[in-house]
Protein backbone atom coordinates (compact mmCIF):
# COMPACT_ATOMS: atom_id res chain seq x y z
CA UNK A 1 0.00 0.00 0.00
CA UNK A 2 1.36 3.22 -1.10
CA UNK A 3 0.88 6.33 1.40
CA UNK A 4 0.31 9.75 0.32
CA UNK A 5 0.94 12.80 2.48
CA UNK A 6 -1.99 14.75 3.25
CA UNK A 7 -2.35 17.97 1.26
CA UNK A 8 -0.88 21.00 2.98
CA UNK A 9 -3.69 23.00 4.29
CA UNK A 10 -4.74 26.35 2.08
CA UNK A 11 -3.06 29.35 3.59
CA UNK A 12 -6.17 32.04 4.04
CA UNK A 13 -5.33 35.60 4.23
CA UNK A 14 -6.86 38.97 5.06
CA UNK A 15 -7.47 41.85 2.95
CA UNK A 16 -4.91 44.68 4.10
CA UNK A 17 -3.61 48.05 2.96
CA UNK A 18 -1.26 45.22 0.97
CA UNK A 19 -4.17 43.50 -0.32
CA UNK A 20 -7.70 45.44 -0.02
CA UNK A 21 -10.30 44.09 -1.28
CA UNK A 22 -13.97 45.94 -2.03
CA UNK A 23 -17.44 45.16 -2.42
CA UNK A 24 -20.04 47.51 -3.51
CA UNK A 25 -23.14 47.04 -4.53
CA UNK A 26 -23.14 48.50 -8.60
CA UNK A 27 -25.95 51.27 -8.57
CA UNK A 28 -25.98 50.45 -12.39
CA UNK A 29 -27.58 47.60 -14.61
CA UNK A 30 -25.11 44.91 -16.06
CA UNK A 31 -25.95 42.97 -18.78
CA UNK A 32 -23.32 40.56 -20.13
CA UNK A 33 -23.95 39.28 -23.73
CA UNK A 34 -22.55 36.62 -25.67
CA UNK A 35 -23.06 35.62 -29.32
CA UNK A 36 -26.21 37.90 -29.62
CA UNK A 37 -27.76 36.01 -26.58
CA UNK A 38 -27.90 38.21 -22.93
CA UNK A 39 -26.55 35.83 -20.67
CA UNK A 40 -27.01 37.78 -17.92
CA UNK A 41 -28.99 41.36 -16.73
CA UNK A 42 -29.39 42.42 -13.18
CA UNK A 43 -29.50 45.84 -11.48
CA UNK A 44 -28.09 44.07 -8.28
CA UNK A 45 -24.63 43.78 -9.30
CA UNK A 46 -21.66 43.52 -7.11
CA UNK A 47 -18.51 45.48 -7.88
CA UNK A 48 -15.10 43.79 -6.07
CA UNK A 49 -12.22 45.36 -6.45
CA UNK A 50 -8.81 43.56 -5.38
CA UNK A 51 -5.37 45.30 -5.55
CA UNK A 52 -4.12 46.37 -8.59
CA UNK A 53 -6.49 43.83 -10.64
CA UNK A 54 -9.71 45.42 -12.72
CA UNK A 55 -12.77 45.61 -10.96
CA UNK A 56 -14.86 42.48 -11.42
CA UNK A 57 -18.80 42.63 -11.31
CA UNK A 58 -20.19 39.48 -9.40
CA UNK A 59 -23.83 39.01 -10.73
CA UNK A 60 -26.74 37.23 -8.61
CA UNK A 61 -27.17 33.96 -10.04
CA UNK A 62 -31.00 34.82 -10.09
CA UNK A 63 -30.19 37.58 -12.83
CA UNK A 64 -28.16 34.50 -15.00
CA UNK A 65 -29.32 32.39 -17.84
CA UNK A 66 -27.96 29.29 -16.02
CA UNK A 67 -29.35 26.94 -19.06
CA UNK A 68 -26.85 28.74 -21.16
CA UNK A 69 -24.13 27.70 -18.74
CA UNK A 70 -22.04 24.03 -18.77
CA UNK A 71 -20.81 23.22 -14.96
CA UNK A 72 -16.65 22.34 -15.71
CA UNK A 73 -14.70 20.24 -13.05
CA UNK A 74 -12.00 23.51 -13.51
CA UNK A 75 -11.26 24.90 -10.01
CA UNK A 76 -9.37 27.37 -8.96
CA UNK A 77 -8.56 28.87 -4.79
CA UNK A 78 -7.90 32.22 -3.68
CA UNK A 79 -6.09 32.29 -0.61
CA UNK A 80 -8.40 35.88 -0.05
CA UNK A 81 -11.67 34.54 -0.98
CA UNK A 82 -11.54 30.36 -0.80
CA UNK A 83 -12.70 27.55 -3.38
CA UNK A 84 -13.85 28.58 -7.18
CA UNK A 85 -15.94 26.38 -9.20
CA UNK A 86 -16.17 27.66 -13.03
CA UNK A 87 -18.81 27.50 -15.85
CA UNK A 88 -18.50 27.34 -19.54
CA UNK A 89 -20.82 28.74 -22.17
CA UNK A 90 -20.98 26.33 -24.90
CA UNK A 91 -22.58 29.11 -27.12
CA UNK A 92 -19.08 30.87 -27.53
CA UNK A 93 -17.10 27.31 -27.92
CA UNK A 94 -13.93 26.93 -27.01
CA UNK A 95 -13.42 30.80 -26.92
CA UNK A 96 -15.61 30.48 -23.57
CA UNK A 97 -14.17 27.14 -21.80
CA UNK A 98 -14.19 28.22 -18.03
CA UNK A 99 -15.70 31.51 -18.89
CA UNK A 100 -17.75 31.99 -15.92
CA UNK A 101 -16.39 31.57 -12.06
CA UNK A 102 -18.48 31.63 -8.75
CA UNK A 103 -17.15 31.44 -5.65
CA UNK A 104 -19.97 28.89 -3.47
CA UNK A 105 -18.60 29.25 -0.21
CA UNK A 106 -16.48 32.21 -0.07
CA UNK A 107 -14.65 33.74 2.96
CA UNK A 108 -16.04 35.68 5.37
CA UNK A 109 -14.58 38.85 4.20
CA UNK A 110 -16.26 38.58 0.93
CA UNK A 111 -19.14 36.58 2.00
CA UNK A 112 -21.43 38.83 -0.22
CA UNK A 113 -20.66 37.26 -3.43
CA UNK A 114 -21.82 34.06 -2.43
CA UNK A 115 -24.41 32.96 -4.99
CA UNK A 116 -23.41 35.48 -7.57
CA UNK A 117 -21.03 34.82 -11.01
CA UNK A 118 -18.15 36.54 -12.77
CA UNK A 119 -17.21 36.56 -16.27
CA UNK A 120 -14.14 36.85 -18.08
CA UNK A 121 -14.51 39.87 -20.24
CA UNK A 122 -12.43 38.22 -22.83
CA UNK A 123 -14.63 34.95 -23.11
CA UNK A 124 -17.74 37.07 -23.67
CA UNK A 125 -18.68 39.71 -26.17
CA UNK A 126 -19.21 42.08 -23.53
CA UNK A 127 -19.88 43.00 -19.98
CA UNK A 128 -21.90 46.32 -20.54
CA UNK A 129 -22.63 48.95 -17.70
CA UNK A 130 -26.30 50.84 -18.64
CA UNK A 131 -27.49 53.95 -16.23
Amino acid sequence: MELKSAPAAKPIKIPGPDHPITVEHNPNRVVVSLGGRVIADTREALTLREAAYPAVQYIPRKDVDMALLARTDHATYCPYKGDSSYFSIPLGGERSANAVWTYEAPYAVVSSIKDHLAFYPDRVDAIEERS
